[in-house]
């Protein structure tokens, strides 16, 4: 019987014999999964071997019978998985070879069962995407999501999403709502299916997390190669810092909130935060979707301001040089902008350090052409900040002000870590570890 995709085959060649599961292929070699989660590709020549036919369906039917009734526990808080799709939420689709957002939130709780022991949990399944195909429409659909789920009385919110625009969702997130619960991004940098998996520790992590007093927006995801602990990011400073590693998310210009160790799951917080319950639930969930984030590079033409400025965009943010710094050329079309009632916020293509144009004539000019200064904000959390306060319909000096206060942990106080005067700063509890 000739093998099949998603057989387990076993393919011998004059060097090395391999064992796995026959993958499609596009290059007219032969592909198989190995049992470490790689792919390998052999020429067609090689002998190949049917080992275990796989039976389309049967997955499921075993998944059903070995199934365990979720019952709740009375002396347990309950928290609410929302699931938005990603690899945390995906496994191989064998007709592609490709790796595909199929599983529902259901499916994470099936998946890792110590998640029990932790809390009562209800589930649902707001979308299911990549999280390439994040838009700014379904931040406001994930934003009502958590609202109703906070409203109807869970003690914190696990959101599932993937990895490569996390740090976008956390910040719209961190802007649309003030909650007095827990509110946890989490996801995987390698699907459940490959042994070197982090989807487990992480969402057992996140759930630690979630029945915690940290009542903020924030990622948990690795804080090392190994399984030993998690971070805990603020949802306003946290960026992925590699494309696969499972170490990818960092904290920039801040400290984490904490990490978790694990498996004990115990929670050493390193920063202040914002303590379960002392605020009340407040959603603000506008968002302007017409903006634009300019990343200046040496010889950029002005034109690109000129075209957002005559295309509709509402609010521009430009990554600059250093200190925060475009070309001379560009200053009359960031005045001609700011004087037509578009903010033009500044920040840095340095990830650390804070903006400051009182330094050089340059500087000083972008200023006095109205250019906003984003003090030590991530240059794509800046843009969320402009569409969220557009959104709210307030005038434009109100939003360049908006632009320059914290609101969520996204400025700090000084150059080094800590935070300012602003607003969220005023309910602020003292490290654990203090």
């Amino acid at each position: 019987m000739e093998p099949e995709q998603g057989d387990r085959v076993r393919v011998i060649t004059d060097c090395v014999t391999y064992e796995g599961v026959l993958m499609p292929s596009t290059t007219g070699r032969i592909v198989i999964k190995l049992d470490n989660g790689y792919n390998v590709g052999v020429d067609r020549g090689a002998q190949i071997e049917l080992i275990e036919k796989r039976t389309p369906g049967s997955g499921e039917s075993e998944k059903e019978r070995k199934r365990e009734e979720w019952v709740h526990r009375d002396d347990l808080p309950t928290v609410a998985i929302l699931s938005t799709g990603g690899t945390i939420a995906s496994r191989v689709d064998y007709r592609t070879g490709a790796v595909t957002a199929q599983f529902t939130a259901e499916d994470v709780l099936d998946a890792i069962p110590e998640l029990r022991g932790i809390a009562n949990y209800r589930s649902r399944v707001v979308y299911n995407i990549l999280s390439e195909n994040m838009r700014a429409e379904y931040w406001i659909e994930l934003a009502r999501a958590i609202a109703e789920e906070i409203m109807n009385g869970v003690d914190g919110v696990i959101v599932t999403h993937g990895t490569d625009t996390m740090g976008y969702t956390a910040a719209a997130l961190s802007f649309m709502i003030e909650t007095p619960v827990p509110i946890v991004l989490v996801g995987s940098q390698r699907s459940a299916d490959r042994p070197s998996s982090d989807n487990a520790m992480n969402a057992i992590c996140a759930a630690s997390v979630a029945v915690s007093d940290i009542a903020e927006v924030c990622v948990v995801m690795h804080g090392s190669t190994s399984d030993d602990y998690c971070l805990i990011h603020r949802g306003t400073r946290v960026r992925k810092m590699h494309t696969s590693r499972r170490d990818a998310f960092r904290s920039i210009n801040a400290s984490p909130i904490g990490r978790i160790d694990y498996p004990q799951c115990e929670i050493r917080t390193s920063t202040d935060y914002t303590s379960r319950g002392k605020r009340e639930l407040v959603l603000r969930d506008g968002m302007e979707q017409k903006c634009a984030l300019l990343k200046y590079i040496p010889g950029a033409s002005p034109e690109l301001l000129r075209f957002c400025s005559f295309s509709g965009y509402r609010g521009i943010v430009i990554e600059g040089t250093g200190l925060g710094h475009v070309a001379s050329d560009w200053i009359e079309l960031i005045e001609y902008a700011a004087s037509g009632g578009i903010p033009v916020v500044i920040t840095s293509q340095c990830l650390n350090g804070r903006i400051c144009d009182r330094v050089y004539d340059t500087g000083r000019d972008m200023l006095k052409a109205g250019v906003v200064e984003a003090e030590d904000m991530l240059p794509e959390v800046a843009l969320v900040k402009l569409m969220w306060s557009l959104g709210q319909g307030w005038e434009y000096d109100e939003i360049c002000a908006n632009m320059t206060e914290n609101i969520a942990g996204e400025i700090s106080g000084s150059s080094g870590y800590g935070y300012g005067s602003g607003a969220a700063d005023r309910d602020r509890k003292p490290s654990m570890d203090a």
